[in-house]
């Protein structure tokens, strides 16, 4: 491993930047549980000690999760875990083998009048949905699917936004042991096929268009070519969302409403759903790579270890309670939209929001934290990055009392994002930036409600995830940076890979690196104190000078300047070496000179290191990311090398690509 000793790292604060009250600590399902664990396991004294029984002893850990967060099952397992011993799949560990339980029945097991769903739209829309009257929509919604033949282990598509007709659709659909998988509303035609394709859903539900940015954007066009593109689609559902009776020029198309009263005319039982009883691994989801560098990777998720994950990292990590308005802004094509729903199952309220966090005004958010009496906001390091730029400042125009806790991810959120949180959003709030991924459908880094905050560090491990970092020859280092692993399975490893019979892509994707451990592909350093810091992608770190540098350190420092709005950065191959170049994006009307150029490598070289300094500042007009807002820096580095970008359909702006063809600047 190269010597990075001199690089800068953020666990230099001695003080944490908030800790819990003994009050708030002492309320918190995590004590709760630790007591719990406490009381039969005496070696379990604190949280360090309880992480290291969690995944000492999963067998044990697990079933307490499961009870502890009450899931429905009708049938029990007849063991916790079998081949515990075999990380790489197929077949690998079995989970809960003999149980039987249904992944839709519960996310409904409550039946009352409190508000599941709120949902609120760019275009000044909000709806809401008790559970009684989402039970009632989904039973009306899933005899309908069942009128149309669908049945277990067919397909059910989502091309919708992020409102409530897309959850009910999802479990509607998984009530019947059907696998639900959705993308965003803004995937062109390609996008849509390279991933529907592949799974060739029975149904697909869309919506007429949806609303971003102040712009209508119609989606039914598209619809009608991906209809016919797939023959299997027997049914197309549309979501009136636009229009209140939009036309539909779509092949075996029906209006939503009319969907579900022809289930009613062919019998269908309107107020009961018969909840398929399926084994603990049986598919429930469907969710894709980036498709940044191919065809997307399509992961099969089990309802079993993806309920019980989410609930471990809801209920404990976050600490969810069934009084709680729990957040977070995202596409219906992202694994954080699937992490929300599943709130449902402790009984909160679930907050959508569809369209720009940015429109009608950089504040929308906060409106609905406040109107909504919001109590976890999540969002990603992106976003609040942004909104420190943009002079959102919530503490101070906004009545945010109840909010309790905030979730960062799909990137590092920078130490300097702390700062703004505590400074702007609220001083008592537990800032919990977490990682993880699609592959998994949850979470290896998490919050920790009963323990303090460190500037720029991610709170803990997940309970029973057996996270590491080990360096080049596959030791497991504690304070230095290495490649993020875990070296034992989990329930919520995908049960499988679409049309990988032999498990060979599946293989490929984790564990080809190091033997019987699953490489997450993210460049990381565990602290002393059981934190993490991430720094990036592994595969996008940059190497100047035999130097392995992850990109969030150099984006940490540059983005500090009111200058920048964003920026992305690449190594370019260059004398037998690598030398790192910066991309900046400016605010309007500005234009990078010598001088500006001079102050970014100055903060760069302060704040981390003068190995982290770029050889090259240019400034761009946009930066392109995936539809999840992820900056996608392996693709501008193949297209500064003049290689081909293999799928730039995953982007949501392929157009932005462009921007870095040809730079005369590169070629100096």
């Amino acid at each position: 491993m190269s010597d990075v000793s001199d690089v800068a790292s953020p666990m230099t604060d001695d003080q944490p930047i908030w800790t819990p009250s003994p009050e708030r600590a002492a309320a918190a399902n995590m004590t709760r549980f630790l007591d719990a664990v406490r009381a039969e396991v005496p070696e379990v004294t604190d949280y360090r000690s309880l992480y290291q029984w969690s995944v000492d002893a999963p067998a044990d850990f697990w079933p307490k999760v499961r009870s502890f967060c009450g899931l429905t099952v009708s049938r029990e397992a007849d063991a916790v875990v079998e081949d515990l011993d075999r990380m790489v799949p197929p077949p690998g560990a079995r989970w809960f083998p003999g149980m039987r339980l249904n992944f839709a029945e519960n996310l409904l097991r409550f039946r009352d009048d409190r508000p599941a769903l709120v949902a609120w739209s760019e275009s000044g829309r909000r709806g809401a949905l008790t559970y009684a009257e989402l039970h009632a929509q989904v039973a009306r919604l899933a005899g309908a699917l069942r009128a149309a033949g669908v049945a277990q282990g067919d397909r059910v598509a989502g091309f919708l936004p992020n409102v409530p007709e897309t959850v009910a659709a999802m479990l509607a659909a998984t009530s019947l042991g059907a696998l639900w998988s959705s993308c965003s509303p803004d995937f062109g035609v390609k996008g849509v096929l390279d991933r529907f394709g592949q799974i060739k859903p029975r149904v697909l539900f869309t919506a007429d268009g949806y609303v971003f940015g102040g712009k209508r954007y119609p989606s039914l066009p598209r619809v009608a070519a991906v209809t016919r593109a797939i023959p299997e689609i027997e049914r197309v559902v549309v979501v009136p969302y636009l229009e209140e009776r939009p036309r539909i020029d779509v092949e075996r198309g029906v209006l939503w409403d009319d969907f579900i009263a022809d289930g009613v005319a062919g019998g269908s039982d309107a107020g009961a759903i018969d909840f398929a009883q399926l084994p603990f691994d049986h598919p429930v989801y469907v969710m894709y790579s980036s498709g940044t560098t191919g065809l997307p990777k399509c992961m099969v998720h089990g309802a079993g270890g993806t309920l019980l994950q989410h609930l471990k990292e809801l209920v404990l990590h976050t600490d969810l309670k069934r009084d709680d308005r729990v957040f977070y802004f995202t596409t219906c094509g992202w694994m954080m939209w699937n992490w929300l729903v599943s709130s449902l199952a402790a009984g909160a309220t679930v907050l959508l929001y569809d369209g720009s966090p940015m429109k009608p005004h950089p504040g929308v958010l906060w409106d609905l934290a406040e109107q909504e009496g919001m109590t976890i906001f999540g969002t990603s390091a992106k976003y609040l990055a942004l909104a420190e730029k943009e002079g959102v400042r919530p503490r101070r125009s906004h009545d945010l009392r109840r909010l309790r806790t905030i979730l960062s991810t799909g990137s590092p959120l920078a130490p300097e994002s702390f700062d703004f949180v505590y400074r702007e959003i609220g001083d008592d709030v537990c800032l919990s930036s977490i990682s993880g991924g699609t592959d998994l459908i949850s979470c290896f880094a998490l919050g920790n409600p009963i323990a303090p905050v460190w500037r720029g560090e991610l709170q803990t491990r997940g309970l029973g995830m057996k996270v590491e970092v080990f360096d080049d020859q596959g030791r497991s280092v504690v304070g230095e940076k290495g490649e993020l692993v875990c070296t034992r399975p989990f329930p919520s490893m995908p049960v499988a890979f679409w049309n990988d019979a032999g498990g060979t892509k599946y293989f490929e994707a984790y564990f080809d690196h190091y033997p019987g451990v699953w490489r997450h592909g993210d460049w990381a350093e565990l602290t002393p104190r059981g934190g993490l810091v991430i720094y990036g992608r592994s595969d996008a770190t940059l190497n100047p000078g035999g130097v392995r540098i992850g990109t969030a350190e150099i984006y940490a420092q540059a983005e500090q300047l009111d200058e920048i709005v964003e920026c992305i950065v690449v190594g370019q191959e260059w004398d037998d070496d690598t030398r790192i170049v910066l991309f900046v994006k400016l605010r309007d009307g500005l234009t990078l000179d010598d001088a500006l150029a001079a102050r970014i490598r100055a903060q760069i070289r302060a704040g981390a290191s003068p190995h982290h300094v770029p050889k090259l500042v240019v400034q761009v007009a946009d930066v392109p990311r995936t539809r999840s807002g992820k900056i996608t820096e392996l693709a501008v580095r193949e297209v500064i090398h003049g290689r081909p970008v293999r799928n730039v359909d995953a982007l949501a702006n392929p157009e932005a690509l462009e921007l870095y063809k040809d730079l005369p600047d590169l070629a100096r």
